[in-house]
């Protein structure tokens, strides 16, 4: 599985691509404004930081201006992924910019259906939400399970982009799922390595060298 850390802060991109863990970036309209930088400003250099693929997402409604948008920002450089909304329009528009050979991440999936029209439309990815599925008490992992039963029914090449990723939990079980990218914070990424007995036994092994006069 593809790890993608949704973040618009470069320190903390560039801390995790140094660890060769990160595949990509995705980012948002928030997250960039949270930066107070200009938008393709901050994008051009997340884009420097990793060869894979970086989310730009666009701020229009309408394909005319989707369309526009995606065009710009797919000019920033040669690894920018145009973030589309799911929406007739914004379906409308990843046909045509995949056409274009832009990569496509249609974003705000909730549901099976919605995925299915965005591999009919060509995304490259799509990406479900299944932290914002568990906050109204549906089960999010399981349109991860739905969606990939039904690519792989039919051979789509759209790949299952899981996002609102909340817990290191949620990493593992879309790893048993079967997605094929997953994309968090930082802090969700950070904390993978974390376990009390990895913890406990290196303070064990130091100890013992401490002890026994070892050095290398």
């Amino acid at each position: 599985m593809k790890f993608f850390v949704d973040t618009a802060d470069t320190k903390d991109i560039a801390d995790l691509a140094a660890t060769g863990l990160i595949d990509g970036v995705t980012t948002n309209p928030s997250l960039i404004a949270k930066s107070g930088r200009p938008f393709a400003e901050v994008i051009a250099e997340i884009c420097a930081l990793t060869s894979g693929p970086v989310s730009a997402e666009v701020v229009a409604t309408d394909y005319d201006g989707m369309i526009n948008e995606g065009r710009k920002l797919a000019k920033i450089a040669s690894n920018v992924t145009v973030k589309l909304p799911l929406t007739l329009d914004g379906l409308k528009a990843c046909k045509t910019l995949t056409g274009e050979g832009t990569q496509v991440n249609v974003t705000l999936c909730f549901s099976a259906n919605q995925a299915l029209l965005a591999a009919k439309a060509g995304a490259t990815f799509i990406s479900p939400f299944i932290g914002r599925l568990d906050d109204i008490h549906l089960d999010g992992m399981e349109l991860i399970h739905e969606i990939r039963q039904i690519y792989d029914n039919y051979l789509f090449d759209t790949e299952i982009l899981a996002a609102s990723i909340r817990t290191a939990n949620h990493v593992k079980l879309c790893a048993l799922a079967g997605a094929d990218v997953m994309t968090a914070p930082p802090a969700v990424i950070k904390s993978l390595v974390n376990h009390p007995l990895t913890d406990k036994g290196l303070e064990t092994f130091l100890a013992d060298a401490k002890k026994a006069g070892i050095k290398v």
